[in-house]
């Protein structure tokens, strides 16, 4: 036999795309030659399959080699190929039976010696594999996260002699991995730690119940960054598709994916010099950004004035449709982007605007132009504004008759109680309603439409903020069992509206 051929998996985005290792040995001067479309990094790895086929132990054919990755138009990247053209070179020179590849798919990157090594993306490959109803090789590294997909459709070998012996018949000496398993809310920071504030745990609860937005203003050392630290342990479980969600992102990001990460809610926080790029992804082959690699979970964005204007506005579409699409010359990537955005910011320059101790000096001007690196579009599409004030001091230093905080898992069954009373509506958290939906489900009392009519009169808010409102109100009266909408719950909503744009002299 001189022509072989492999199954494996390339990477675009979230999507793993099947590509066949063609493999033919012809007569001429020994060379190998590889083909369709291969990055600098699949050029190379003749070097690495070369080496990695005498160290197994197997002859490497003094022939001419031509490997063809197809289809042609796909660009191929990594090392994620060695091993599907090393058996691919393997059974087109009868050392393993031809036949034996058949059924399969193979993923994995080789070193000198023949050492399976983790690549991106497998979680994403096992899931494609197992559409296509075929059993996906990978190196033990990556076996835990692609377990995730398909249990009884994965494998996981240490070096490529297991892979060929295994695939020869003589000795299984690949094994089935184990699905990973994390901790999910245990190992997140508690609520309980922090003193005082109770309007601002309120307001995370209520962020919490609801999938809301939430901008924290306040001076500096009020506790707004230990607040936001603090959301993620408040929010429900995953569902089993969201964690899968969550660990394909992970898996094709440059951290790759752990497995103590299973099921836990991601918390990211991106220094404030981050540029468009790092915050929304992009690069000549689409990488996701932070705001992806957030998706189920929290983005934290600390300092936000400080943040660069045209990145913050990249927020806008995506803080509306949960999703980003990157436009390159060559290759479009879809991806998932539904995070809650927590931010937080000072109020005035130098932090100290309205204390009492008159530590500052800042100008209007100097207030309106800090204020102002906020477009009022991106405030806009931010569900909840709250000031945050300092935490007096005899609460902060406590003492034997301090009652005791309230801890994050208290605090998470109300919102896991209300997020089923979501549920229970047929949908999904209040912060993503509709307008239809909202029609439906936000039954304003009289009372209530009557604050709501003075509310939109007095603030000028926008169509959007009304809809926010009511998404809002929605939430804090499942978390009190209401059915329908009360004064109190839409009092409460538009307390968290009022945002002043205009600073004091």
């Amino acid at each position: 036999m001189t022509l072989a051929t492999v199954h494996s998996r390339a990477q675009t985005g979230l999507e793993a795309p099947p590509v066949t290792v063609e493999v033919d040995l012809a007569g001429g001067l020994p060379a190998l030659a590889i083909v369709g479309l291969p990055e600098t990094e699949v050029k190379e790895s003749k070097d690495r399959v070369r080496a990695a086929i005498v160290n197994s132990g197997y002859e490497f054919p003094t022939r001419r080699i031509t490997v063809n990755l197809a289809p042609a138009d796909l660009p191929k990247e990594g090392g994620r190929f060695d091993l599907a053209i090393a058996l691919g070179i393997l059974a087109a020179s009868g050392q393993i039976p031809g036949e034996s590849v058949a059924g399969y798919e193979f993923l994995g990157e080789l070193s000198l010696s023949g050492t399976l090594r983790g690549v991106r993306g497998a979680l994403p490959a096992a899931l494609a594999a197992g559409n296509a109803e075929r059993t996906l090789v990978t190196p033990e590294d990556n076996g835990p996260e692609a377990a995730l997909a398909a249990p009884e459709g994965v494998f996981a070998a240490a070096h490529l002699a297991d892979v060929a012996a295994s695939l020869a018949g003589d000795e299984a000496l690949w094994h089935r991995p184990q699905p990973a398993t994390g901790h999910q809310a245990s190992a997140h920071e508690d609520i309980a730690d922090v003193r005082g504030q109770q309007q601002a745990k309120r307001a995370l609860e209520i962020a919490a119940a609801g999938g809301h937005s939430l901008l924290l203003i306040g001076p500096p050392g009020a506790g707004k960054t230990m607040l936001a630290c603090r959301l993620p342990g408040l929010l429900p479980p995953m569902t089993h598709a969201q964690a899968m969600q969550s660990a394909a992102v992970a898996s094709i990001s440059p951290g790759g994916f752990s497995p103590d990460n299973w099921g836990r809610r991601p918390f990211r926080a991106p220094h404030h010099t981050a540029s468009g790029v790092a915050l929304v992804g992009g690069g000549s082959a689409p990488r996701p950004g932070e705001i992806t690699l957030a998706h189920n979970g929290v983005l934290f964005l600390d300092e936000l004035p400080e943040f660069d204007r045209r990145v913050l506005e990249v927020l806008r579409e995506p803080l509306e449709s949960g999703h980003i699409v990157i436009s390159r010359a060559a290759r479009q990537a879809e991806f998932p982007a539904a995070f809650q955005l927590i931010a937080a910011m000072n109020p005035c320059p130098c932090g100290y605007l309205g204390e009492a101790s008159g530590r500052c000096h800042c100008t209007p001007e100097r207030i309106e132009r800090y204020r102002d690196r906020i477009s009022g579009p991106l405030l806009d599409r931010i569900d909840m504004h709250l000031n945050v004030a300092p935490v007096a001091r005899d609460v902060l230093m406590g003492g034997a008759d301090t009652p005791p905080q309230e801890n994050s898992a208290t605090v998470r069954q109300r919102v896991i109680a209300a997020r089923e009373r979501a549920v229970a509506r047929g949908q999904g958290a209040n912060a993503s309603l509709t307008p239809a939906a909202i029609d439906t489900h936000c039954l304003l009392e009289n009372s209530a439409r009557a604050i709501l009519e003075q509310a939109i009169a007095r603030l000028g808010l926008s169509a959007r903020a009304y809809h926010r409102i009511l998404r809002v109100a929605r939430t804090i009266a499942d978390l009190a069992g209401a059915d329908t909408i009360q004064s109190a719950h839409v009092a409460e909503a538009i307390g968290f509206r009022q945002l002043d744009r205009k600073p004091s002299a």
